[in-house]
């Protein structure tokens, strides 16, 4: 199997559980935290939707370097932007992925910060790391947020507390 065909099939079957977790974010309280050292809500799960444009670099482009000026964006203010965003920028990175080949995932990816390398990595191996294992732990940490505000967490790769599923469907 094609390295891109092996990163193709782990983002489709991580996807949908991590749409399933945005969709129960409550954008009415974004600025909501668990602690006054912990990201809000908000910007969690927009983070999390963001994530996949650092995909597209990755694949698309031999290095990236964010910029000083660099701002945050404006948090989503409902859940269904919050989806378009993930949506959006996860079909972008889907598209990019699909349309690459084994010879350039093997090529170095460098990660710079202030002209300085940081990080390089394969690329396949970037994305494995940096972004796949990257947002599914942001996502576990987005389901004790939900745990937190009582709002039910959904099934992942087994039954929640709140849902039977996940991938372990009967």
């Amino acid at each position: 199997m094609a390295i891109k065909d092996t990163l193709l099939t782990q983002f489709d079957a991580e996807l949908p559980f991590t749409r399933r977790t945005l969709e129960r974010v409550p954008m009415d309280r974004p600025e909501w935290k668990p602690h006054d050292a912990s990201m809000t809500i908000g910007w969690l799960a927009t983070f999390i939707a963001l994530a996949w444009s650092w995909g597209n670099r990755m694949v698309e482009q031999q290095e990236y370097e964010p910029k000083p000026g660099d701002t945050k964006p404006e948090l989503p203010k409902t859940t269904a932007d919050l989806l378009a965003l993930f949506d959006g920028l996860t079909s972008s990175f889907r598209a990019s992925l699909a349309a690459t080949n084994d010879d350039a995932l093997m090529e170095m990816w460098t990660l710079k910060m202030k002209d300085k390398p940081t990080m390089t990595e394969p690329r396949w191996l970037m994305l494995q790391n940096f972004m796949f294992n990257h947002v599914i732990h942001h996502r576990g940490q987005l389901t004790v947020y939900l745990r937190l505000n009582g709002i039910a967490v959904p099934a992942i790769y087994s039954d929640s507390a709140d849902e039977k599923g996940g991938m372990f469907v009967d």
